[in-house]
């Protein structure tokens, strides 16, 4: 997509956020080089848990991914999910800290970072699918915790409520809205004009099987995964206030989304990283890292509870 203009690089730079997904001009997507080919078998088992960057096949396609730390005793995996139009490099700085005391991977999904792209159009089962082929490899019989940013966090809080014998716990960095559609056609109705239009139109496009990753996010309640721990992170920079005529509306149908992701579990918890703007990992990410260790920590207590 060409950007025309200062105030439209604006408005498409804010639709990231608005949409949880990438859009061209948002972010360097560029497809990094993997560090190691590797078509590896789907299941741990014969070659040990994965180790450094590899890419490994799932259903013919080649999944870059990254895992780095030893496995803490009794603590989960931390699985890091990026938002959409991110590959795993964007996240390796948070990686690299949490890998201090935790065994941490992360991976780009279909489309995404140095994966193969996707065979065809996606949907929340077939993108699941693959996340579980690549926690077979990262993780093992090991429990996880999902870590999920914008688009990330949206597949992760899906995920959770049908694998509820492999995640325990969850965390939530700015998320998609769960009723994302619906947030952005009514905050940006038909009858709009000016440069709100072309932000609901891309953004609604890549919602609905766009490239990069073709993926199809409708709408929908949320599901209960159960008692697991979960952190909601919310962004405290009300920059989304900023898109001409409908900033405010938007900036308020997003706070809510985080609000409705709450029911995701009876042990959720809802923050505000209060200088941060989308990218909460990014801008502060010792509120990222505390609330990742956090549930890492909860969902031991919770498994030795539970014996």
């Amino acid at each position: 997509m060409v950007i025309r203009s200062a105030r439209m690089s604006a408005v498409i730079a804010l639709s990231c956020a608005v949409a949880g997904v990438g859009l061209a001009g948002c972010e360097d997507s560029s497809k990094a080089d993997a560090e190691t080919s590797a078509a590896a078998p789907e299941k741990a088992g014969d070659q040990g848990l994965l180790t450094g960057t590899k890419r490994i096949k799932v259903g013919g396609r080649s999944v870059n991914v990254s895992c780095s730390g030893t496995p803490a005793d009794g603590r989960p995996v931390i699985m890091l999910l990026p938002g959409g139009g991110d590959g795993l490099e964007k996240m390796a700085g948070i990686q690299k800290t949490l890998s201090k005391e935790n065994r941490v991977c992360s991976y780009d999904r279909l489309g995404e970072g140095a994966s193969d792209e996707p065979g065809g159009p996606q949907t929340l089962e077939s993108t699941g699918k693959v996340l579980t082929a690549v926690l077979d490899r990262a993780a093992g019989d090991d429990p996880v915790v999902l870590a999920g940013h914008s688009l990330g966090g949206l597949i992760a809080a899906r995920y959770a409520p049908d694998h509820r014998d492999r995640i325990e716990g969850l965390v939530l960095m700015d998320a998609t809205s769960p009723t994302q559609t619906a947030d952005l056609n009514k905050g940006i109705p038909e009858s709009a004009t000016g440069p709100a239009v072309e932000l609901r139109e891309q953004t609604l496009a890549l919602l609905h099987g766009g490239k990069p990753e073709r993926l199809t996010v409708p709408d929908g309640k949320v599901r209960s995964a159960g008692d697991i721990p979960v952190e909601v992170i919310h962004h405290g920079k009300r920059y989304l206030a900023e898109v001409p005529d409908y900033g405010p509306g938007l900036e308020r149908a997003w706070t809510d989304g985080q609000r409705k992701w709450l029911a995701v579990s009876s042990r959720s918890r809802l923050s505000t990283a209060t200088s941060s703007a989308h990218y909460i990992y990014v801008d502060q990410p010792d509120v990222a890292v505390r609330a990742i260790e956090r549930v890492a920590v909860q969902a031991v207590d919770r498994a030795q509870a539970a014996r």
